[in-house]
């Protein structure tokens, strides 16, 4: 059964999913201790990044057989409905949650552990992954965790169809061509280029990474006009912060400035 593993170095959260018998398949319980984990990251001022992967060479091969398919073929449509939203819960805490999220992608990434990808913030990859989509293989819609919001977004709408419909692997290089991930790196660096990169992030400034974060998901769906109006208050609501302030006089001193999240 894969457990979850949490360590905080340099205001890095690192989550691992470490269940290696089944390429760290989400269980029932797993759903629901990320959820809850994610929703507490916004009281949480130690962390300003997050890196989420897996150990032994994957990622995440999606929901566990035995301990989710099998039970959800008994189940009632009440209890369908309470765990589809329970899954989607996870979406929503991680997209919610300020910080930025760094997916670290090796070996399967598939069904929910590529939705998990997705939400993610930035996703880095090995040529060796394997991204797959496989609910139409189950006789299930492509349409879970937010999937046909989320794929068209970063990979385009045929693109999405095509791999929602198929259900097909991507391969690593693929999917680094397609935009899905932003980096492709050797496995044994993999890790460590996402800690790097995270750990750039957790030296900037918090609050404006939150508000980027935040208007990112925002501006989804509003016009132009209306984006750039709600940009014109989050940027002037970021210039009232003492971290604006502490980058002017840096820049005025020719040093580099160190932003204290206020």
């Amino acid at each position: 059964m894969t457990k979850a593993r949490y360590e905080i170095t340099d205001g890095v959260l690192s989550i691992t999913l470490d269940g290696p018998a089944h390429k760290n398949a989400l269980t029932f319980e797993l759903y629901g201790e990320l959820r809850d984990r994610f929703r507490s990251l916004p009281n949480d001022a130690g962390v300003k990044a997050v890196v989420l992967t897996g150990a032994s060479g994957d990622f995440c091969s999606g929901g566990d057989v035995g301990e989710i398919i099998g039970p959800l073929t008994r189940a009632d449509a009440k209890g369908l409905m309470e765990f589809t939203q329970m899954t989607g819960d996870v979406v929503k805490a991680m997209t919610a949650c300020p910080q930025p999220i760094v997916a670290a992608v090796d070996g399967a990434c598939a069904g929910a552990g590529a939705i998990l990808a997705m939400a993610s913030d930035l996703r880095f990859g090995t040529e060796r992954s394997r991204v797959a989509f496989l609910f139409v293989r189950v006789g299930l819609a492509g349409s879970d965790m937010g999937a046909c919001a989320m794929l068209p977004r970063i990979v385009g709408l045929g693109r999405a169809a095509e791999l929602l419909y198929t259900g097909r692997s991507m391969s690593g290089t693929q999917a680094h061509e397609w935009g899905f991930y932003n980096e492709l790196c050797a496995p044994i660096e993999l890790r460590d280029r996402a800690l790097e990169f995270a750990r750039t992030i957790a030296r900037g400034p918090t609050l404006a990474h939150a508000m980027t974060k935040r208007m990112l998901k925002y501006e989804w769906a509003l016009p132009l006009d209306e984006a750039v109006d709600a940009e014109a208050s989050a940027q002037a609501t970021c210039m009232e912060t003492n971290d604006f302030r502490r980058a002017y006089e840096a820049f005025m001193a020719k040093r580099a400035p160190k932003f204290e999240g206020n």
